[in-house]
C-alpha cells in the first residue's frame, strides 16, 4: 500500500503546487480568512464531500464518507499567516502588504486538500469516515477552540477514534516525518507586569521610588528562579523580552513595564511556574517599597502526543518513505500549538514534515516565522502521502 499512496500523492503535485502558491499570494490573518476559506470551498468542491462552514469563525469541516461503515479520522491543515512583510524572492510572494505565510500555513492547507482528493480517489475501499479539518486562527487566537465548541469532534456522530496534524518545517531535512511520543511542543503563556514607583528628577532619585532598577531585578530574579526552583527534567523558560519605561534621560517614571512568555512541557510545571513567577515579582516590588501588578494570561496548553499513535505514526512513515526518512525526535521544541486541544479530546499526534530546500542547510536555513523562509515544495507530495496513509491505517484498525 505504502508505495500506492506515494505514487498516489506524487500525481497530485502539480496541483497541490499551484494551489498552495495561490494560497501563499493571498495571505490572511486571524479567524476571519473569507478570501482562504472560499479557495478551499472551490478546491474541494468536486470531491462529493459533506461541507459545513464555520459560525465563529471561517473554518470549513468536510466529511468525507466511505463505501462502508467504520471508525472516523480527522486530519487537520491551519489556514492562517503572520503579521510579516515577505522579502524572500519567490515569483509567488505574498501580495498583501505585511501579511506572510512566514509558517507553512498555506502548504499544510494545500497538502490537506491533496489528501481528500488521494482519499476521495479511494473512497470504495475506505470503511469509516475522514474528518478534513482545515482552521483559521492558529498563530495566537485558538482557532481549534473555536472548532471544538461549535461541535467539531461531533460532525459525523462519532467521534473520532484518531487525530492527525502535519506542520512544515525548514529545520529538518526536505521529504522526512519527525516526531515523538509524549510533550511534542510546550505550554505558551504571555506575562504582563508593571512595577509601580514613584517618579522624579533623575538627579534625585532619593526623592523618588525608580522602578526601573527594580524591574532589572525581577528579569534576573526569574532566571535565576528557572535554574533553581524548576526540575531540570521537566523544564520550563521564562523570557522577558518587552521592556517599556521611561521617556527621556532626566526622568525617573513611575512605572516600568515588562512583558515575556513563559513555555512548560507539562501542566504542573506549567502551573508551578505561575505561582513562582507572582512570589518572585511580587517579593523583590514589596522589598523595595513598590506594588507589582502582574497578569498572566493563559495561551496554549502542552502539545501531548499520544504514545501509541505518535510509534504508529513513525512506523507508516518509515514503510511509506523508508527508515532513514522517518524519525523519533529526542526532545520536545519549545514553540506551541492549538492543536494541543485537539489532542486533549482524541487519542492522536503531531508530526514536523521537513523541507528545507536542497541547497540550505536544515542548522541554518531561515526558520518558521522568518520573513525569509523558504520551504522545498517537492516535500508537498510526502506531506499528502502522509495524511493519507495515517489516516488509512486508522481506518483498518
Amino acid at each position: 500500500m505504502a508505495d500506492d499512496v506515494l505514487s498516489h500523492a506524487a500525481t497530485l503535485s502539480e496541483r497541490t503546487i499551484d494551489f498552495r502558491r495561490r494560497l501563499h499570494r493571498r495571505p490572511e490573518i486571524g479567524l476571519q480568512l473569507p478570501g482562504t476559506q472560499g479557495a478551499i470551498l472551490t478546491e474541494i468542491a468536486d470531491l462529493g464531500l459533506d461541507v459545513r462552514k464555520g459560525t465563529s469563525t471561517t473554518s470549513v469541516v468536510a466529511v468525507l464518507e466511505g463505501a462502508s461503515d467504520g471508525p472516523t479520522v480527522l486530519l487537520r491543515g491551519d489556514m492562517d499567516a503572520l503579521p510579516l512583510t515577505e522579502n524572500t524572492g519567490l515569483d509567488f510572494a505574498s501580495e498583501i502588504d505585511g501579511t506572510m505565510h512566514a509558517c507553512g500555513h498555506d502548504t499544510h492547507v494545500a497538502m490537506l486538500a491533496g489528501a481528500a482528493r488521494l482519499l476521495s480517489d479511494r473512497r470504495a475501499d475506505i470503511a469509516g469516515r475522514v474528518v478534513f479539518m482545515f482552521q483559521p486562527g492558529e498563530e495566537g487566537f485558538h482557532g481549534a477552540r473555536y472548532m471544538l465548541d461549535e461541535g467539531l469532534l461531533d460532525a459525523t456522530g462519532a467521534r473520532p477514534s484518531g487525530a492527525f496534524a502535519l506542520h512544515i518545517t525548514s529545520t529538518f531535512a526536505s521529504g522526512t516525518i519527525n516526531t515523538r511520543p509524549g510533550p511534542l511542543l510546550a505550554s505558551a503563556d504571555t506575562i504582563r507586569l508593571t512595577v509601580q514607583g514613584k517618579g522624579g528628577h533623575a538627579s534625585a532619585p532619593h526623592y523618588a521610588n525608580d522602578p526601573i532598577p527594580v524591574a532589572c531585578e525581577i528579569v534576573i530574579a526569574l532566571q535565576t528562579m528557572v535554574t533553581r526552583r524548576i526540575d531540570i527534567f521537566d523544564p520550563a523558560v521564562v523570557t522577558i523580552a518587552h521592556v517599556t519605561a521611561g521617556t527621556t534621560d532626566n526622568v525617573i517614571p513611575p512605572t516600568a513595564e515588562l512583558e515575556g512568555t513563559i513555555r512548560a512541557l507539562s501542566a504542573e510545571t506549567r502551573s508551578r511556574v505561575h505561582e513562582l513567577v507572582r512570589q518572585v515579582a511580587e517579593g523583590i516590588g514589596a522589598a523595595h517599597g513598590m506594588q507589582v501588578e502582574l497578569e498572566i494570561v493563559a495561551g496554549y496548553p502542552v502539545t501531548v502526543n499520544d504514545g501509541d499513535f505518535a510509534s504508529s505514526v513513525h512506523a507508516i512513515a518509515g514503510e511509506l518513505l523508508g527508515a532513514d526518512r522517518s524519525s523519533v525526535m529526542k526532545t520536545p521544541i519549545m514553540g506551541a500549538e492549538d492543536w494541543s486541544y485537539v489532542l486533549q479530546e482524541v487519542p492522536g499526534a503531531m508530526a514536523f514534515l521537513g523541507a528545507c530546500p536542497p541547497d540550505l542547510d536544515p542548522d541554518t536555513a531561515p526558520g518558521n516565522h522568518s520573513n525569509l523562509v523558504v520551504f522545498d515544495e517537492a516535500a508537498l507530495a510526502t506531506g499528502v502521502a502522509t495524511y493519507a496513509a495515517v489516516a488509512l491505517d486508522v481506518l483498518s484498525r
